[in-house]
């Protein structure tokens, strides 16, 4: 997450992560980047649906236990906070909105949060990331 996001400043990066568990504990297996398909607006982003589409496939035909778990986005010049868009464009309230803060090129900070429906809004959750990670900031 942390090199997409630096390889995609000045742009927003973006992509889905594929993990287990159960509830909110999951455990992250894989991370897949996605084409940005508002890479040019710098401010916003959509996930290539056929990423998805593949992935659900792939993991379906595998007979894998793994699913998609969460989405991930970067925000350059940005905190790892949600932005209003964010919340606007949010759905799927079981799935993790982990976000990528990056300050010059460089990751700062990533927090991981759930959609709170019934409070419109997200919330922070936590995450633990192992020292040799993909999600870590170098």
């Amino acid at each position: 997450m942390v090199d997409a996001a630096e390889a995609a400043y000045p742009a927003e990066a973006c992509g889905l992560i594929i993990g287990r568990g159960k509830g909110q504990l999951v455990r992250v297996t894989a991370i897949v980047p996605a084409p940005n398909l508002l890479a040019a607006t710098g401010d916003r982003f959509e996930l290539d649906p056929a990423v998805r589409i593949k992935v659900e496939r792939d993991l379906r035909e595998a007979g894998s236990k793994d699913r998609i778990v969460g989405h991930y986005h970067s925000h350059p010049d940005g905190t790892s906070e949600p932005s209003a868009v964010d919340r606007v464009s949010a759905f799927e309230p079981d799935m993790a909105w982990v976000i990528v803060g990056v300050l010059q090129g460089q990751a700062i900070h990533v927090a991981a949060h759930r959609l709170d429906e019934r409070r419109n809004a997200f919330r922070t959750v936590p995450m633990r990331i192992p020292k040799k990670s993909a999600c870590a900031p170098t």
